[in-house]
């Protein structure tokens, strides 16, 4: 069994370089003795405000105040209940708020908790805010994202990335637009020495690949490591803001063995499914939204018509309150299908790990990184930036010995260490308006 102190653990938050306000917000709550952790664990959040100036950071500031407080209030009644009870009333409160006030109309926040417990790990989730688990070299996520294009995906039974030209960034759940909002509790996930939990706002997940996490996750102790992340993402171009939280269970992983000792080596990806039948793809299109869509289309274009004084007017008057009568007795069934599925007797949901990755380091993402190190170097020099050159140096120094021993976990850390000094300076002494271009195109595998 784990103990309560056996963990390291950092949080930091960056607006980034494209926001004026920061809207995220994170709360950390570690039992402080065995009775505590017994009772309710450790207690991790992030929370992604959203609404126009301060309205999404009153928002994550509400979730991470209520949401860990709320919990604790009720972990005696065990994780499910208290987390959904936890952010239940966090979503009420929220929607309250922004009902009383009209400066505060459509404010919202995602909220992705974190529990560590002797049972093991829990996660109560609503929005695109992560959890991952960095676990023999795989980082896994184990938080489904509530966007448009990952609730596409889940329907049409295909990975997201597969789904063009849908924004990554809609959000379909939060808290605080509705009064009710259903929130995904899951666990326990097993916890084992030498596990690492990330908590993360879209602000990182976006410009940095899951491999780039887990990698720096698993080279650096937790405080370096968010600081590295943050600074990455920013000179990814820093589009939004950034909030990292790491948490390091104690030990080192111990090999996973059959019953007669023998090790296991991790099972291969299933290839994909062959293509599913036209017709059945058909029935997994949200026909809702389409229908609706299509009602508003019609719509406006009847009230062409009569501005024109054109004929069809009547025809395409029907036509679109019919499309949109059709699309709201939809989404009706629908969302009744789904508060059916909620009264179900609250039993965790089955543990699913909803991407996996290898962030294992090899010679490739060595010289990525090293060709990253170059480009720092050069803004420095070109800027006339103060930096620590010879730390940067000496670490370089170590990451060439540790190379050449064939030790590439070692160089990868004495690299990133490297880059830490000079993205720091950078950090420290550019200007707000000024922009780069990234380090890289786009967030690798």
């Amino acid at each position: 069994m784990i103990g309560y102190d056996d963990i390291e653990y950092a949080s930091l938050t960056d607006v980034g370089v494209r926001r004026s306000h920061n809207q995220d917000s994170y709360a950390t709550l570690p039992a402080s003795d065995p009775e505590q952790f017994q009772l309710r664990g450790h207690v991790f959040l992030v929370a992604d405000g959203m609404g126009a100036h301060a309205v999404g950071e009153l928002a994550s500031k509400l979730a991470a105040d209520g949401i860990p407080h709320i919990y604790s209030k009720h972990a005696q009644d065990g994780p499910i209940a208290a987390l959904r009870k936890a952010f239940t009333e966090t979503n009420l409160s929220i929607h309250n708020k922004g009902k009383a006030n009209r400066e505060f109309e459509g404010m919202g926040t995602t909220a992705t908790a974190l529990l560590l417990r002797p049972e093991g790990v829990w996660v109560g989730h609503v929005g695109d805010s992560r959890a991952y688990r960095v676990r023999d070299g795989r980082i896994e996520q184990l938080s489904f994202d509530h966007s448009l294009v990952w609730e596409l995906a889940r329907r049409q039974k295909k990975k997201p990335e597969e789904l063009q030209g849908i924004p990554p960034n809609v959000i379909v759940r939060s808290l605080g637009p509705d009064p009710s909002v259903q929130v995904d509790v899951e666990g326990p996930h097993p916890l084992l020495p030498g596990d690492i939990f990330i908590l993360c706002s879209d602000g990182l997940s976006g410009p940095v690949s899951d491999r780039e996490i887990g990698a720096a996750a698993m080279a650096l102790p937790a405080d370096e490591a968010c600081r590295f992340l943050i600074h990455l993402a920013n000179l990814q171009g820093g589009p939004d803001n950034i909030t990292c939280l790491i948490a390091r269970i104690a030990g080192r992983p111990a090999p996973e063995t059959n019953s007669a000792g023998e090790l296991i080596t991790p099972e291969p990806v299933a290839p994909a499914p062959p293509p599913e039948p036209m017709g059945k793809r058909l029935q997994q299109l949200p026909w809702s939204m389409v229908l609706l869509t299509a009602g508003l289309v019609l719509a406006a274009l009847a009230l062409y018509l009569v501005a024109y004084q054109q004929p069809g007017q009547v025809p395409t008057f029907l036509l679109a309150g019919a499309a949109l009568l059709s699309g709201l007795v939809l989404l009706m069934i629908q969302n009744l299908r789904e508060t059916q599925e909620e009264a179900e007797p609250e039993e965790p949901r089955r543990l699913q790990i909803y991407t996996q990755k290898s962030c294992t380091v090899d010679r490739e993402l060595l010289e990525r990184f090293s060709a990253a190190h170059a480009e720092l170097q050069q803004r420095v020099r070109d800027n006339r930036w103060q930096a620590d050159e010879k730390l940067s140096q000496d670490y370089t120094a170590i990451a060439a010995r540790a190379l050449a021993a064939g030790d590439l976990t070692e160089a990868f850390r004495a690299r990133c260490r490297s880059m830490l000094v000079l993205m720091e300076a950078i950090h420290q002494q550019r200007g707000k308006e000024e922009q780069f271009k990234p380090l890289w195109d786009r967030p690798q595998t």
